[in-house]
Protein backbone atom coordinates (compact mmCIF):
# COMPACT_ATOMS: atom_id res chain seq x y z
CA UNK A 1 0.00 0.00 0.00
CA UNK A 2 1.39 3.42 -0.97
CA UNK A 3 2.15 6.08 1.61
CA UNK A 4 -0.59 8.59 2.42
CA UNK A 5 1.01 12.03 2.20
CA UNK A 6 -0.36 14.60 4.64
CA UNK A 7 -0.92 18.00 3.04
CA UNK A 8 -0.94 21.47 4.57
CA UNK A 9 -2.48 24.22 2.43
CA UNK A 10 -1.50 27.88 2.77
CA UNK A 11 -3.89 30.20 0.93
CA UNK A 12 -7.46 29.06 0.27
CA UNK A 13 -8.68 31.63 -2.25
CA UNK A 14 -10.18 31.13 -5.70
CA UNK A 15 -7.23 29.38 -7.36
CA UNK A 16 -7.03 26.79 -4.58
CA UNK A 17 -10.76 26.20 -4.52
CA UNK A 18 -11.20 25.89 -8.29
CA UNK A 19 -7.92 24.30 -9.42
CA UNK A 20 -6.22 22.52 -6.48
CA UNK A 21 -8.77 21.29 -3.96
CA UNK A 22 -10.45 18.55 -5.99
CA UNK A 23 -7.18 16.80 -6.85
CA UNK A 24 -5.88 16.77 -3.27
CA UNK A 25 -9.21 15.42 -2.01
CA UNK A 26 -9.59 12.71 -4.64
CA UNK A 27 -5.99 11.50 -4.95
CA UNK A 28 -5.54 8.14 -3.18
CA UNK A 29 -2.08 9.11 -1.90
CA UNK A 30 -2.95 12.44 -0.23
CA UNK A 31 -4.94 13.76 2.70
CA UNK A 32 -5.44 17.44 3.55
CA UNK A 33 -4.84 17.81 7.30
CA UNK A 34 -4.43 21.59 7.70
CA UNK A 35 -5.74 24.71 5.99
CA UNK A 36 -4.44 28.26 6.46
CA UNK A 37 -5.63 31.66 5.26
CA UNK A 38 -5.37 35.19 6.63
CA UNK A 39 -9.16 35.48 6.19
CA UNK A 40 -10.78 33.33 8.94
CA UNK A 41 -14.20 33.15 7.27
CA UNK A 42 -12.74 31.94 4.00
CA UNK A 43 -10.59 29.20 5.52
CA UNK A 44 -13.49 28.03 7.70
CA UNK A 45 -15.72 27.74 4.64
CA UNK A 46 -13.14 25.68 2.75
CA UNK A 47 -12.51 23.53 5.84
CA UNK A 48 -16.18 22.66 6.01
CA UNK A 49 -16.26 21.78 2.31
CA UNK A 50 -13.10 19.67 2.57
CA UNK A 51 -14.00 18.10 5.94
CA UNK A 52 -10.78 19.39 7.54
CA UNK A 53 -10.78 20.24 11.23
CA UNK A 54 -7.41 22.01 11.67
CA UNK A 55 -7.47 25.61 10.43
CA UNK A 56 -4.96 28.43 10.92
CA UNK A 57 -4.40 32.08 10.04
CA UNK A 58 -0.58 31.96 10.50
CA UNK A 59 1.30 29.83 7.95
CA UNK A 60 4.19 29.29 10.37
CA UNK A 61 1.97 27.14 12.56
CA UNK A 62 1.29 24.83 9.63
CA UNK A 63 4.96 24.57 8.68
CA UNK A 64 5.95 23.75 12.27
CA UNK A 65 3.80 20.62 12.29
CA UNK A 66 6.04 17.57 12.09
CA UNK A 67 3.24 15.36 10.75
CA UNK A 68 2.86 17.30 7.48
CA UNK A 69 4.71 16.03 4.40
CA UNK A 70 3.61 18.41 1.64
CA UNK A 71 2.84 22.13 1.56
CA UNK A 72 0.61 23.65 -1.13
CA UNK A 73 1.02 27.44 -1.47
CA UNK A 74 -1.76 29.54 -3.06
CA UNK A 75 -1.07 32.98 -1.58
CA UNK A 76 -0.48 36.33 -3.32
CA UNK A 77 2.76 36.26 -5.32
CA UNK A 78 4.84 38.24 -2.83
CA UNK A 79 4.67 35.45 -0.27
CA UNK A 80 5.50 32.49 -2.54
CA UNK A 81 9.24 32.61 -1.91
CA UNK A 82 9.28 33.29 1.84
CA UNK A 83 6.77 30.50 2.56
CA UNK A 84 8.46 28.08 0.14
CA UNK A 85 11.88 28.62 1.70
CA UNK A 86 10.51 28.24 5.23
CA UNK A 87 8.67 25.04 4.31
CA UNK A 88 11.67 23.51 2.54
CA UNK A 89 13.92 24.33 5.48
CA UNK A 90 11.38 22.61 7.74
CA UNK A 91 11.73 19.43 5.67
CA UNK A 92 8.54 19.67 3.62
CA UNK A 93 8.05 19.07 -0.08
CA UNK A 94 6.55 22.19 -1.68
CA UNK A 95 4.05 22.72 -4.46
CA UNK A 96 3.50 26.41 -5.21
CA UNK A 97 1.23 28.39 -7.49
CA UNK A 98 2.87 30.45 -10.21
CA UNK A 99 4.77 32.72 -10.49
CA UNK A 100 7.75 31.36 -8.59
CA UNK A 101 8.59 34.75 -7.04
CA UNK A 102 8.43 38.47 -7.77
CA UNK A 103 12.15 38.98 -8.38
CA UNK A 104 15.15 36.85 -9.46
CA UNK A 105 16.80 36.95 -6.04
CA UNK A 106 13.78 35.34 -4.38
CA UNK A 107 13.48 32.72 -7.13
CA UNK A 108 17.14 31.81 -6.61
CA UNK A 109 16.60 31.59 -2.83
CA UNK A 110 13.84 29.06 -3.48
CA UNK A 111 16.04 26.97 -5.78
CA UNK A 112 18.92 27.07 -3.28
CA UNK A 113 16.64 26.05 -0.40
CA UNK A 114 15.33 23.10 -2.40
CA UNK A 115 18.87 21.95 -3.18
CA UNK A 116 19.98 22.25 0.46
CA UNK A 117 16.94 20.49 1.84
CA UNK A 118 16.83 17.63 -0.64
CA UNK A 119 13.07 18.15 -0.84
CA UNK A 120 11.05 18.64 -3.99
CA UNK A 121 10.04 22.16 -5.03
CA UNK A 122 7.63 22.42 -7.94
CA UNK A 123 5.83 25.53 -9.18
CA UNK A 124 2.60 25.26 -11.17
CA UNK A 125 3.12 24.99 -14.93
CA UNK A 126 -0.26 23.49 -15.75
CA UNK A 127 -0.23 24.25 -19.48
CA UNK A 128 2.49 21.65 -20.04
CA UNK A 129 -0.10 18.99 -19.19
CA UNK A 130 -2.76 19.68 -21.82
CA UNK A 131 -3.23 16.92 -24.40
CA UNK A 132 -2.19 19.32 -27.18
CA UNK A 133 1.02 20.36 -25.41
CA UNK A 134 1.92 16.77 -24.58
CA UNK A 135 1.41 15.73 -28.21
CA UNK A 136 3.37 18.71 -29.57
CA UNK A 137 6.25 18.00 -27.18
CA UNK A 138 6.52 14.43 -28.47
CA UNK A 139 6.16 15.61 -32.09
CA UNK A 140 9.05 18.06 -31.58
CA UNK A 141 11.23 15.61 -29.63
CA UNK A 142 10.82 13.04 -32.41
CA UNK A 143 12.34 15.57 -34.80
CA UNK A 144 9.30 16.31 -36.96
CA UNK A 145 9.71 20.09 -36.71
CA UNK A 146 13.43 20.18 -37.33
CA UNK A 147 15.08 23.29 -35.87
CA UNK A 148 12.65 25.65 -34.16
CA UNK A 149 14.28 28.96 -34.89
CA UNK A 150 11.59 31.46 -33.91
CA UNK A 151 8.09 31.71 -32.48
CA UNK A 152 5.57 33.87 -30.73
CA UNK A 153 3.21 33.41 -27.83
CA UNK A 154 0.63 35.36 -25.89
CA UNK A 155 -2.53 35.56 -23.88
CA UNK A 156 -4.55 38.64 -24.77
CA UNK A 157 -7.85 39.77 -23.30
CA UNK A 158 -10.33 42.43 -24.31
CA UNK A 159 -11.46 43.22 -20.75
CA UNK A 160 -10.30 40.75 -18.12
CA UNK A 161 -8.52 42.52 -15.26
CA UNK A 162 -8.48 40.21 -12.20
CA UNK A 163 -9.09 41.44 -8.67
CA UNK A 164 -9.00 45.10 -9.65
CA UNK A 165 -7.80 47.25 -6.75
CA UNK A 166 -6.64 44.19 -4.80
CA UNK A 167 -3.36 42.29 -4.68
CA UNK A 168 -3.42 41.39 -8.39
CA UNK A 169 -3.09 45.06 -9.38
CA UNK A 170 -0.75 46.05 -6.53
CA UNK A 171 2.85 45.65 -7.72
CA UNK A 172 4.29 45.23 -4.23
CA UNK A 173 2.18 42.09 -3.79
CA UNK A 174 1.96 40.75 -7.36
CA UNK A 175 5.25 41.80 -8.94
CA UNK A 176 3.43 43.14 -12.00
CA UNK A 177 0.39 42.79 -14.23
CA UNK A 178 -0.39 40.40 -17.10
CA UNK A 179 3.28 39.81 -17.91
CA UNK A 180 3.92 38.04 -14.59
CA UNK A 181 0.35 36.73 -14.26
CA UNK A 182 -0.17 35.30 -17.76
CA UNK A 183 3.31 35.46 -19.29
CA UNK A 184 4.66 32.83 -16.94
CA UNK A 185 2.22 30.33 -18.51
CA UNK A 186 2.97 30.64 -22.19
CA UNK A 187 6.59 31.75 -22.09
CA UNK A 188 7.25 28.65 -19.99
CA UNK A 189 5.27 26.41 -22.33
CA UNK A 190 7.10 27.82 -25.34
CA UNK A 191 10.52 27.35 -23.77
CA UNK A 192 9.71 23.81 -22.62
CA UNK A 193 8.55 22.84 -26.10
CA UNK A 194 11.71 24.41 -27.56
CA UNK A 195 13.91 22.31 -25.26
CA UNK A 196 14.49 24.88 -22.50
CA UNK A 197 17.10 27.06 -24.22
CA UNK A 198 18.83 29.59 -21.96
CA UNK A 199 17.61 33.19 -22.33
CA UNK A 200 20.43 35.66 -23.00
CA UNK A 201 18.68 38.98 -23.74
CA UNK A 202 15.24 40.58 -23.73
CA UNK A 203 13.58 43.75 -24.95
CA UNK A 204 10.13 44.89 -23.91
CA UNK A 205 7.51 47.58 -23.43
CA UNK A 206 4.59 47.82 -21.00
CA UNK A 207 1.46 49.98 -21.02
CA UNK A 208 -1.18 51.00 -18.46
CA UNK A 209 -4.27 52.31 -20.28
CA UNK A 210 -7.29 50.74 -18.53
CA UNK A 211 -6.82 51.54 -14.84
CA UNK A 212 -10.11 53.48 -14.78
CA UNK A 213 -12.12 51.22 -17.07
CA UNK A 214 -14.73 49.09 -15.29
CA UNK A 215 -15.99 47.03 -18.25
CA UNK A 216 -15.33 43.27 -18.30
CA UNK A 217 -16.10 40.44 -20.72
CA UNK A 218 -13.93 37.65 -19.28
CA UNK A 219 -14.59 35.16 -16.51
CA UNK A 220 -11.02 35.88 -15.40
CA UNK A 221 -12.07 39.34 -14.25
CA UNK A 222 -13.88 37.60 -11.37
CA UNK A 223 -10.61 36.21 -9.98
CA UNK A 224 -9.02 37.74 -6.90
CA UNK A 225 -10.50 40.07 -4.32
CA UNK A 226 -11.58 43.36 -5.88
CA UNK A 227 -11.31 46.56 -3.87
CA UNK A 228 -13.19 49.65 -4.97
CA UNK A 229 -10.79 52.58 -5.18
CA UNK A 230 -7.83 50.27 -4.52
CA UNK A 231 -4.33 50.25 -6.01
CA UNK A 232 -3.64 49.87 -9.74
CA UNK A 233 0.07 50.41 -10.32
CA UNK A 234 0.81 47.59 -12.79
CA UNK A 235 0.67 47.29 -16.58
CA UNK A 236 -2.36 46.01 -18.43
CA UNK A 237 -0.41 45.10 -21.60
CA UNK A 238 3.16 43.95 -22.20
CA UNK A 239 5.03 43.13 -25.37
CA UNK A 240 8.54 41.80 -25.76
CA UNK A 241 11.23 39.85 -27.54
CA UNK A 242 13.46 37.13 -26.06
CA UNK A 243 16.78 35.90 -27.47
CA UNK A 244 18.15 32.45 -26.53
CA UNK A 245 21.65 31.03 -26.45
CA UNK A 246 20.99 28.78 -29.46
CA UNK A 247 20.00 31.71 -31.70
CA UNK A 248 16.25 31.12 -31.41
CA UNK A 249 13.89 33.98 -30.59
CA UNK A 250 10.41 34.40 -29.12
CA UNK A 251 7.96 37.30 -29.50
CA UNK A 252 5.49 37.80 -26.64
CA UNK A 253 2.29 39.74 -25.93
CA UNK A 254 0.21 39.55 -22.75
CA UNK A 255 -2.70 41.73 -21.74
CA UNK A 256 -5.57 41.98 -19.30
CA UNK A 257 -7.26 44.66 -21.38
CA UNK A 258 -6.89 45.99 -24.92
CA UNK A 259 -9.15 46.77 -27.85
CA UNK A 260 -9.11 43.44 -29.68
CA UNK A 261 -11.82 41.22 -31.12
CA UNK A 262 -11.81 38.53 -28.45
CA UNK A 263 -9.73 36.86 -25.75
CA UNK A 264 -7.17 34.37 -27.04
CA UNK A 265 -4.09 32.46 -25.93
CA UNK A 266 -1.66 31.12 -28.49
CA UNK A 267 1.73 29.70 -29.37
CA UNK A 268 3.19 29.62 -32.88
CA UNK A 269 6.50 28.03 -33.93
CA UNK A 270 8.48 28.19 -37.15
CA UNK A 271 10.59 25.08 -37.72
CA UNK A 272 12.74 24.00 -40.63
CA UNK A 273 10.61 20.88 -41.22
CA UNK A 274 7.21 22.16 -40.07
CA UNK A 275 5.41 24.86 -38.16
CA UNK A 276 2.90 24.66 -35.34
CA UNK A 277 -0.05 26.71 -34.10
CA UNK A 278 -1.67 26.12 -30.71
CA UNK A 279 -4.62 28.47 -30.22
CA UNK A 280 -7.23 28.07 -27.48
CA UNK A 281 -6.08 24.47 -27.07
CA UNK A 282 -6.48 23.61 -30.78
CA UNK A 283 -3.31 22.30 -32.41
CA UNK A 284 -2.46 22.53 -36.12
CA UNK A 285 0.79 21.57 -37.88
CA UNK A 286 2.00 22.93 -41.21
CA UNK A 287 4.51 21.04 -43.34
CA UNK A 288 5.01 19.50 -46.80
CA UNK A 289 4.95 15.96 -48.17
CA UNK A 290 5.11 14.35 -51.63
CA UNK A 291 5.71 17.72 -53.23
CA UNK A 292 2.71 19.41 -51.63
CA UNK A 293 2.09 21.66 -48.64
CA UNK A 294 0.19 19.86 -45.88
CA UNK A 295 -1.92 20.88 -42.89
CA UNK A 296 -2.28 18.37 -40.05
CA UNK A 297 -4.80 18.50 -37.20
CA UNK A 298 -4.11 15.71 -34.68
CA UNK A 299 -7.16 13.92 -33.23
CA UNK A 300 -6.51 14.60 -29.54
CA UNK A 301 -8.66 13.40 -26.66
CA UNK A 302 -10.84 16.10 -25.15
CA UNK A 303 -10.15 17.28 -21.61
CA UNK A 304 -12.61 18.76 -19.18
CA UNK A 305 -11.58 22.21 -17.90
CA UNK A 306 -9.56 22.91 -15.88
CA UNK A 307 -7.73 19.58 -16.36
CA UNK A 308 -4.12 20.62 -16.44
CA UNK A 309 -3.87 21.93 -12.87
CA UNK A 310 -4.85 18.55 -11.50
CA UNK A 311 -2.47 16.74 -13.83
CA UNK A 312 0.36 19.00 -12.67
CA UNK A 313 -0.41 18.21 -9.01
CA UNK A 314 -0.58 14.48 -9.80
CA UNK A 315 2.85 14.75 -11.44
CA UNK A 316 4.19 16.41 -8.28
CA UNK A 317 2.83 13.57 -6.14
CA UNK A 318 4.33 10.97 -8.48
CA UNK A 319 7.70 12.71 -8.21
CA UNK A 320 7.55 12.85 -4.40
CA UNK A 321 6.69 9.14 -4.38
CA UNK A 322 9.60 8.34 -6.71
CA UNK A 323 7.36 7.18 -9.56
CA UNK A 324 8.43 9.95 -11.97
CA UNK A 325 11.20 12.45 -12.67
CA UNK A 326 10.22 16.14 -12.45
CA UNK A 327 9.68 17.87 -15.78
CA UNK A 328 9.40 21.19 -13.90
CA UNK A 329 12.54 22.14 -12.01
CA UNK A 330 13.55 25.12 -9.83
CA UNK A 331 16.06 26.35 -12.41
CA UNK A 332 13.19 26.81 -14.87
CA UNK A 333 11.65 29.20 -12.38
CA UNK A 334 14.88 31.15 -11.97
CA UNK A 335 15.14 31.60 -15.75
CA UNK A 336 11.47 32.62 -15.94
CA UNK A 337 11.65 35.31 -13.27
CA UNK A 338 14.90 36.60 -14.76
CA UNK A 339 13.12 37.01 -18.10
CA UNK A 340 10.03 38.71 -16.68
CA UNK A 341 11.93 41.17 -14.50
CA UNK A 342 14.36 41.98 -17.31
CA UNK A 343 11.41 42.81 -19.59
CA UNK A 344 10.14 45.24 -16.94
CA UNK A 345 13.67 46.70 -16.72
CA UNK A 346 13.86 47.01 -20.50
CA UNK A 347 10.51 48.78 -20.60
CA UNK A 348 11.75 51.27 -18.02
CA UNK A 349 15.16 51.99 -19.55
CA UNK A 350 14.10 51.73 -23.21
CA UNK A 351 16.77 49.30 -24.39
CA UNK A 352 17.63 45.62 -24.59
CA UNK A 353 18.72 43.99 -21.34
CA UNK A 354 21.32 41.22 -21.29
CA UNK A 355 20.82 38.34 -18.86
Amino acid sequence: MSKKYRVGVIGTGNIFKTAHLKTWLEHPDTEIVALCDVLPDRVQAIAKEANVTDVYTDYREVIRRSDIDLIDICTPNKFHSVISVAALEAGKHVFCEKPDAINPQEAQRMADAAKRSGKLLMVMRNNRFSSAAQYLKRYIDEGHMGEIYTGRCGWIRRRGIPGKGGWFTTKELSGGGPLIDLGVHFIDLSMWLMGNPKPVAVSGAVYTKFAHNELSDSIHSTSGDKQAGGTYDVEDLATGFIRFDNGATLQIEFSWASNIGEEMNFIEFRGTKSGASLKRGELALFSEAAGQLTDIKPQLHKQKAPPQHGENIKHFIDCVAGRAEPIIRPEHGVDMINILCAIYESAECGREVRL
